[in-house]
């Protein structure tokens, strides 16, 4: 038995309905299955119109699955990759900078509850955050944050 065709709409709508995408993302993952004759383009836009796709819905999403794990700057170049315009990414900029160092320390202390005994292990704690996409600023302020000492008795 053949599998009937899926329209492009119907398959745009299957993969809203498993999580928000960006303009850019949904474009490259029906691009596979367009035929000649379809536009892509119009039925994004037809998307938009009946408010399927949004961009502002789609960066909610990405910075509330991110935001437990990672820094302000690996989330917003994640966003610059999806080709959202800069007035939404100054957005979400601006509620993300308010949360940075309480995520960086949840992140940090999650990773590392002690705090580190030698320059060697401040170092590798440093760098997992910087890895993470934290601000130099907010590293240092992590850093810097009380902890529980290894020979304090507490582990």
């Amino acid at each position: 038995m053949v599998k009937p065709q899926i329209s492009l709409k119907a398959r745009a709508l299957r993969y809203l309905s498993m999580r928000e995408h960006s303009r850019a993302e949904l474009a490259r993952k029906l691009s596979r299955y367009a035929e000649d004759g379809d536009d892509i383009q119009s039925l994004l836009d037809a998307l938009e119109s009946a408010k399927y796709l949004s961009g502002e819905r789609f960066s909610e999403s990405l910075v509330h699955r991110r935001q437990a794990r990672f820094g302000n700057n690996r989330i917003l170049a994640e966003l610059q990759s999806h080709g959202l315009h800069a007035d939404e990414i100054a957005h979400v900029k601006e509620g993300l900078r308010e949360s940075e160092l309480e995520r960086a320390l949840d992140v940090l202390h999650r990773k590392f509850p002690l705090a580190p005994v030698d320059h060697k292990e401040k170092m590798k704690q440093a760098a997992f955050l910087q890895q993470r996409g934290f601000s130099s600023n907010t590293i240092q302020a992590a850093m810097r944050a009380e902890r529980i000492f290894p020979d304090d008795g507490a582990a």
